[in-house]
Parts: structure tokens; C-alpha cells; sequence
């Protein structure tokens, strides 16, 4: 379970990165109507005599919610590293996230044995700001360790009032002693979307994240720099999906939708073949056919591998950078009333030509690697979701699960090597047999 740090506002975490989905409650309990057997009543009926016994003789009266979500959440936690229970609070600060505002430090974390692990910062945040970097283990709190406490509880302690600081120890990889960073949290207001001319003559998209508000950015942000270029037509653009975590699966069929005629864009397979469902494209290329050039590296997860997927797979665009995260389920949102509710792993989805990418990423058509500075040097390693304890397996008779790629992108541009080299390919000044792609060689629509 991966919780993005937020001072409540309003109301999915996007999972590690999760392509989340939303659905009734009703449908989902009634996916399996066949009766449970015997035997599994009679285990419920343990789970009874156990709660019992420790309600009536632990040596501090307990908190019996607390039990009973805890036992809940076990059961979820035990499935895949997504799938969790969301108590009331959590199930509105996950509505909150997905809306795109939010307060706190902005950072997405997982649990990583007994520590909390930072998945990655979030552009422009106070954590971000700080040199928070993802792998990071946050050890203590404002000096208290983080061992012990479970990831909401944890989460909590990193909450609080706007303007206030904390000060989180972490342990990073190469680093011999732990790193104290002090943190002001703040109003978190996530543009999802930025762009710019690059160039004079190529539009930049960076996508952070997929929230309610992306497909809206991207079509302004294509809008914006149409105007912008005035007479002086645009070559072509870069959509730069690195170390994007992922976010709503809507909005990642929408994003791809944006660039696609027609086709399919994704489809999701869970457990009843005859359940699967499918998404395809209406006509409208948002850029008119114009060149397009997706980058994207070992951050790039589930929504994101689904936009760069589909785009790949119908030779719309070229995709530049490493391989991606690896993240290949879908979690579906079910509501439990005043409960909250629950994220469970439902499905798995497949690009266009069916590939699944569960613990194995989409390759890139060009690898481009991104030099590691000095100091950085054999201090970061690789992860993905193959790397994650419990993870859902690759399905069998295709290709071996792998981990994903470094996510390190740096944050001065002549230093980044692939957006360069995205660049360019752009002004023809790289040249490489899979750009421009050729759409007739893509899967059929």
C-alpha cells in the first residue's frame, strides 16, 4: 500500500503507483455469489473465539474497532502489496488526493519491513524541495522511531497543520549515516500537468501524476503552446511520463484517447473472462498526427505504463528512456459505507496487443540511460514491482518478471540525457529505425 503524506481538505492514493478504479460496492461483493464452504465457516467462527478472548483477556482493554480493521486490513495486505482497507478518514483523504489538492508534505510512502519507505517525491513539494529522494527509509519522526508503528500510523504523525515542520530521519542507500531533513508542511496543490517550449519549436507536456485534472492540463497545456508557437508550427512533442506513479485509470484511457483515432487503448482481465472490459479510442488526435515522443523510466507505473503502452503498441508515438515500474493490476475502490472501504486488486490489464506488463514493464523502443552524478554513484538501485514483497506473479508462459529501472532524473536540463536525446530526435539531429514508428506497423484498430 503506497499513502500520499496530506493534510485533509475534501477527500486513490494512487497506489504504487495504482490505476485506480471506482466502482459500486454491490458488484464487486457479488463478483463470487457461490456460497462459502464449510470449512471456511468454521475458520470465521475461529476468528470469533480468537477476537473474543482478546477483547475479554489482553492486559489492556482494547480498542475493538481498532481489532476489527486491523484483522480486516491484515486479511487485504496478505492478497498483494495494493490491496488495504481504508477506515473512514483514509477513504477521504484518498477522495482528496485523486482530486488534486491536498496538504501535507508531499511525498508517496510504502511500507518497507518495519520502516516506511518513500516511493518518490512529488514535483515541487516541501519534501521534494528538501532533497527527500526516492528509496529513502524514513527511520524517526521528529526523533521517535517509525519502527513499530504501522503505515497509517505513521502517516498520521507526518500530518499536520500547515506551516508547522517535522524533522524525518532517513536512511539512503551509499550513505553511511542517517540524514536528518527538516520539512514545512504545506497546501499541497498538485499541477499534474506543466509544459513549455523547448527549442523554439517543440512542445514539452510533463504529466506527474494521473488525477481528476490531467486529461483537462494536457489539453490545455497542448492548447497553450499551440498559441504560443504562433506562426512557427511545432515539429512535434515530448509527453514526459518519468517518475509518474500513476493515478486514475480513467484519466490514463482519456490522456491516451488524446493522441489515438481509434483502437483499443486497454482492457482489464480479472478472474471471469466474460468480465473483461475493454477501452478504445474515438477520433480526435489532439496534435493532429504531429510526432510524439514519450519518455519514461523505473518511476513510471500503472497509469503511466497504460498511456505509454497503448501509444506504443498503435506506433503513435516513440518511447524514449528505461524500462518502466512494472505495474500491470488495476485496484478497484469499493465503498463500505460509513466503514469506508477497501482497495482490491480486481484485475490485470493488457496494452493493445495484450501484452501484460505485471513485473515486467513496457521496454522502451529507444533505451536511453541517464548517467548517475558522482556522488550518486552505486548508491541507487533498481526497483520494481517485481521487487515488491507479495506482488501479483506474472502470469506464466510469458516472458520472466524483471525489475524496473533507476528512476533518477536530474534536475538541471543539460544535464538530462534523455529528454536531450528526445530532443534531439525531434530536429533530426539523432536518428533511430524506430522514430518516426509507422502507424501501419502498429496492432490493428
Amino acid at each position: 500500500m503506497i499513502r500520499r503524506i496530506g493534510l485533509l481538505m475534501t477527500g486513490a492514493a494512487m497506489g504504487a503507483a495504482g490505476a485506480v478504479a471506482l466502482a459500486d460496492p454491490g458488484a464487486i461483493l457479488a463478483i463470487n455469489a457461490n456460497a462459502a464452504s464449510a470449512d471456511t465457516y468454521r475458520q470465521l467462527n475461529l476468528f470469533g473465539d480468537v477476537f473474543e478472548r482478546v477483547r475479554a483477556q489482553y492486559v489492556e482493554a482494547p480498542d475493538e474497532k481498532a481489532l476489527i480493521a486491523s484483522a480486516i486490513n491484515g486479511m487485504l495486505t496478505s492478497l498483494d502489496p495494493h490491496s488495504s482497507y481504508m477506515p473512514p478518514d483514509d477513504f477521504e483523504d484518498m477522495q482528496v488526493q485523486t482530486s488534486g489538492e491536498f496538504g501535507g508534505l508531499g511525498i508517496e510512502v510504502t511500507m518497507e519491513g518495519d520502516l516506511i519507505k518513500v516511493v518518490s517525491p512529488i514535483d515541487d513539494t516541501p519534501a521534494f524541495k528538501a532533497g527527500v529522494l526516492a528509496g529513502d527509509l524514513i527511520t524517526h519522526l521528529d526523533g521517535e522511531e517509525v519502527m513499530g508503528l504501522s503505515l497509517a500510523e505513521a502517516v498520521d504523525r507526518m500530518r499536520g497543520p500547515v506551516d508547522t515542520a517535522i524533522k524525518i530521519t532517513v536512511r539512503r542507500e551509499g550513505v553511511d549515516d542517517p540524514i536528518d531533513i527538516e520539512i514545512t508542511r504545506a497546501k499541497i496543490q498538485i499541477q499534474s500537468v506543466k509544459w513549455e517550449i523547448m527549442g523554439d519549436d517543440i512542445g514539452y507536456i510533463r504529466v506527474s501524476s494521473f488525477n481528476e485534472r490531467t486529461t483537462t492540463g494536457v489539453r490545455e497545456g497542448v492548447k497553450k503552446l499551440t498559441e504560443e508557437a504562433g506562426d512557427k508550427e511545432l515539429k512535434g512533442f515530448v509527453i514526459d511520463l518519468r517518475n509518474n506513479p500513476g493515478g486514475l485509470l480513467n484519466e490514463a484511457v482519456d490522456v491516451s484517447d488524446a493522441f489515438l483515432n481509434q483502437g483499443e487503448i486497454v482492457s482489464t482481465r480479472g478472474r471471469d473472462e466474460d468480465k473483461a472490459q475493454r477501452y478504445a479510442a474515438e477520433m480526435g488526435d489532439l496534435i493532429d498526427g504531429k510526432p510524439l515522443i514519450v519518455l519514461i523510466n523505473g518511476g513510471s507505473a500503472s497509469a503511466s505504463e497504460i498511456v505509454a503502452g497503448a501509444l506504443q503498441d498503435h506506433k503513435r508515438a516513440t518511447i524514449v528512456g528505461t524500462q518502466s515500474f512494472g505495474k500491470g493490476s488495476v485496484q478497484t475502490i469499493v465503498p463500505l459505507g460509513a466503514n469506508g472501504a477497501m482497495r482490491l486488486t480486481t484485475a490485470r490489464y493488457y496494452t493493445p496487443s495484450g501484452r501484460s506488463i505485471q513485473a515486467r514493464g513496457i521496454d522502451p523502443d529507444i533505451e536511453v540511460k541517464q548517467p548517475l552524478p558522482e556522488e550518486l554513484q552505486g548508491k541507487l538501485q533498481a526497483r520494481g514491482e517485481a521487487s515488491l514483497r507479495g506482488h501479483l506473479v506474472a502470469e506464466d508462459g510469458e516472458e520472466e518478471e524483471r525489475s524496473g529501472s533507476l528512476t533518477f532524473v536530474p534536475t538541471e536540463r543539460d544535464d538530462d540525457e534523455q529528454l536531450k536525446f528526445a530532443l534531439d530526435l525531434l530536429h533530426g539531429e539523432e536518428v533511430s529505425d524506430a522514430f518516426p514508428p509507422n502507424p501501419s506497423d502498429g496492432v490493428p484498430n
